[in-house]
C-alpha cells in the first residue's frame, strides 16, 4: 500500500508560512515565504456555488495527501503554481507519522 500511495504523490506543492512584513508606516501586512517544498497526492472533493455581496463564487475542497514532516498546521497553506489551497484540517493518519492527509479549500479568484 506505500508503495501504491507514494506513487500517486506526482504533484510539487510548496508548504507556505505567513510572516508580518513592516508596511514602512508603523504596521505590517502579511507575507506567504516558503517553508519546503514536497511531493504531494491532490484529489478534489466537493464544489459548490456561493453567493456573496459581490455576486456568486466557487468553494472547491481538496484532500491533498503529504509524506508526514512536523509543522504543518491550519495556520499554512499549500501554493501549485498559481493555485494557493488554505489548509482547513490535518490528519495524521493512524497517528504513525508517515503520511498527512491535508483538507484544504481552494482559493478561487
Amino acid at each position: 500500500m506505500t508503495a501504491k500511495r507514494l506513487a500517486a504523490m506526482r504533484e510539487r506543492v510548496t508548504l507556505e508560512e505567513a510572516v508580518a512584513v513592516s508596511d514602512g508606516g508603523g504596521g505590517s501586512m502579511v507575507s506567504w515565504v516558503a517553508v519546503a517544498e514536497v511531493w504531494a497526492a491532490i484529489r478534489p472533493r466537493t464544489g459548490s456555488e456561493v453567493v456573496d455581496a459581490g455576486g456568486i463564487g466557487g468553494r472547491v475542497t481538496h484532500e491533498v495527501t503529504i509524506r508526514y514532516r512536523d509543522g504543518v498546521t491550519a495556520q499554512r497553506r499549500l501554493r501549485m503554481g498559481s493555485m494557493i489551497f488554505d489548509i482547513k484540517a490535518v490528519i495524521d493518519e493512524g497517528e504513525a507519522h508517515r503520511f498527512l492527509t491535508c483538507l484544504v479549500e481552494e482559493r478561487v479568484p
